[in-house]
């Protein structure tokens, strides 16, 4: 049987942003990967004032298109905290997906939306069934943590290396017409948006560091062997 993939993020691009290429690697290996957002209330940010519909729409459909499954929580930012209703919206999809990996943010972080997902995925990730109170339903055996670029993260020490520098191209475009979306300019491939310069330099980093041209890099929350995919 297939493996599954579960990655979680607070915000429609946490994912998109910090692990495109080992989501689009696992679709090339036969994963079901799903993403969940924490919030899914996009109507009052202001870049996407009145379009907020638009923007699920869109993040749901260029996921589709690379073979992934979003789905989006009903917070809004700022919105939503570390409490039983949480944990158990969080476990819901957990127990649905029954994921044999799962990625969610790195704990310590700039932004409280990044911070306060973290804290939830760190339980609805590993305490399932308890949460639930449902007897049988497992937590994820391998859960990695995943950094938001520099202007976020704080105190990011990888401990795995994966050598995405097959899927780059198709993680540049991703990410690239996402932000287009948001932006509300037509997507530009000669153009690169501020975030598409950002997560260039830190996968350069991370390849340089592990001896390829282009990598991301996780934290592995267990003692367990390193092969992710």
């Amino acid at each position: 049987m297939n493996k599954t993939l579960l990655a979680i993020g607070a915000h429609y691009d946490d994912c998109p942003f910090g692990i495109p290429g080992i989501l689009l690697q696992a679709v090339r290996r036969h994963y079901r990967v799903v993403i969940l957002s924490i919030i899914g209330d996009y109507t009052a940010w202001a870049p996407v004032k009145g379009r907020a519909p638009e923007l699920i729409e869109a993040t749901i459909r260029l996921a589709h298109e690379r073979g992934i499954e979003m789905r989006f929580l009903k917070y809004a930012s700022m919105q939503f905290d570390v409490n039983t209703e949480t944990k158990r919206a969080v476990a819901e999809v957990v127990a649905d997906v029954k994921p044999d990996a799962a990625f969610m943010l790195w704990h310590q972080d700039r932004h409280p939306d990044h911070e306060v997902a973290a804290a939830i995925c760190k339980a609805a990730l590993r305490q399932t069934g308890m949460i639930l109170g449902r007897d049988g339903v497992r937590g994820v055996g391998r859960i990695y943590a995943y950094d938001n670029g520099p202007g976020h993260t704080i105190g990011f020490e990888p401990n795995t290396f994966v050598d995405i520098t097959l899927e780059w191209p198709s993680a540049m475009e991703w990410l690239g017409r996402l932000m287009a979306f948001v932006r509300n300019k037509p997507y530009d491939p000669q153009t690169p948006d501020g975030s598409q310069t950002v997560k260039e330099t830190l996968a350069r980093y991370r390849g340089l560091a592990s001896g390829v041209k282009y990598a991301e890099a996780v934290w592995a929350t267990g003692n367990y062997p390193r092969e992710i995919l």
